[in-house]
């Protein structure tokens, strides 16, 4: 099993803990509202928080996420109060039991569909919810023995600040989660993970929270309405998010056609850059790399070759590999030079500069070599060398070429996640050592 689907794995296993202990909880807790506005709001929030499972949003350069699910187990954590003066008396259990339950509903009903789940994130959504809902209800209203209590004595505003502060701890549960699991499917690198997870969450993180805190504070005078009030906004922005996706769909698809452009005139073997690229993004997350670094490395693994077309006369077979060390650092030249024209790219550049590098150059002289440069440099590699029929005794013989160079030309974590993804035995060599 791999270190990804480890990870993958082990969420999926906090996930299902969470919704049997939460409904274990829930039951001994006994104080399930009966029917009336109280058992009503459960069932409007977990069909939401369902539906907004239903409709997570994930694209090139972002983490999974479900605004729609998050605020609404937000705005189900922080209401204690419905129109008229009632008050609804659930503990945090009860909240985590709907919350999860309904969750489960949703991913269900995705994988059912055949759709991409991440469990990671999944667990990391839960997460959020189980902080918030403890801290809120338990900690601060003191709620372990259900009982509603409600101070209003204190201004709305400061309600509202603590809520605010709540839900940021909960966010921040949920990034302290998925970076773990990251870092379990990567082997480490634990404080960049979390850093690159709080970049890549932020932008959605405050009108999620925002919108829970409103949902709870228009509650006590809309009543359920408050819900679909308040979520119209996240709505319009899965609209424009989805607009986002289309757009990158076709700035993808325009610069696979480019880097089709060296199979075209016969540079490359036929396929070689989307081959290229599709291995590269699978080495990519078997080392848990950000979704951000995950699209220019897909983008740089696709273009990685395109200066070959400067080339007077092609190379035998299109293997850069094979090629002089004063040949591959020309055609890498070129090839930064043609991206760089295309102005939007220089996050791809960067990583381009590095491809040929060797990466004795970081473990010698301290160089700072992107990670994506050595694996489009390693995934390269093995493409070059494994032709033919592409069958076990080429690629046995890909890897043996690539192994004498472990540690010099090649990063050796690179090449161990390469031989997981392809589900190969590693060999055990002196150039391993």
């Amino acid at each position: 099993m791999s270190r990804a689907t480890r990870a993958e794995s082990v969420a999926l296993a906090v996930g299902v803990a969470t919704v049997l202990l939460s409904v274990l909880a829930a039951y001994q807790a006994g104080n399930f509202p009966g029917w009336g506005a109280g058992l009503a709001l459960l069932l409007v929030f977990g069909v939401t928080i369902a539906v907004g499972e239903w409709f997570q949003i994930s694209a090139p350069g972002l983490r999974s996420s479900a605004p729609l699910a998050t605020a609404s187990a937000f705005g189900l954590c922080f209401t204690v109060e419905v129109p008229d003066g009632g008050y609804i008396a659930y503990a945090a259990a009860v909240v985590i039991a709907v919350a999860s339950v309904a969750t489960a509903i949703g991913v269900g009903a995705r994988l059912a569909a055949r759709h991409t789940v991440s469990f990671v994130d999944v667990s990391g959504r839960l997460a959020a919810v189980v902080v918030v809902a403890l801290l809120y209800r338990n900690v601060h209203l003191g709620q372990g023995s259900g009982a509603a209590i409600v101070d209003h004595d204190r201004p709305e505003w400061q309600n509202a600040v603590t809520m605010l502060a709540i839900a940021a701890v909960g966010l921040l549960a949920d990034v302290a989660l998925t970076s773990a699991l990251r870092a379990l499917a990567a082997g480490g690198g634990l404080r960049r993970i979390v850093v690159e997870e709080l970049v890549s969450s932020v932008t959605l993180s405050s009108p999620v929270a925002v919108t829970g805190v409103l949902i709870a504070l228009a509650a006590p005078t809309l009543g359920i309405a408050a819900l679909p009030l308040f979520l119209v906004p996240l709505v319009l922005t899965l609209f424009a998010f989805r607009r986002y996706v289309s757009i990158r769909a076709t700035y993808l698809q325009s610069i696979r056609t480019l880097s089709r452009l060296t199979d075209a005139a016969g540079y490359t073997p036929a396929g070689h850059s989307e081959r290229v690229a599709a291995l590269a993004l699978r080495v990519g997350r078997e080392l848990a790399l950000p979704e951000r670094e995950l699209l220019d490395l897909e983008y740089a693994a696709l273009l990685h070759d395109i200066g070959q077309v400067a080339l007077v006369e092609p190379i035998p077979g299109g293997a850069t590999v094979l090629a002089a060390p004063a040949d591959q650092r020309r055609i890498e030249a070129d090839t930064v030079a043609i991206v760089r024209e295309t102005g939007v790219l220089e996050g791809v550049a960067r990583i381009l500069e590095h491809q040929t590098t060797p990466y004795r150059q970081v473990r010698e002289l301290g160089e700072e070599i992107p990670l994506t440069s050595r694996i489009i440099k390693v995934v390269n590699a093995y493409e070059d060398l494994n032709r033919g029929a592409r069958g076990s005794r080429s690629r046995d013989a890909a890897l043996e070429r690539i192994y004498l160079g472990l540690g010099y030309e090649y990063d050796p974590r690179v090449v161990d996640a390469l031989l997981r993804v392809l589900d190969v035995a590693p060999h055990h060599t002196d150039a391993a050592t």
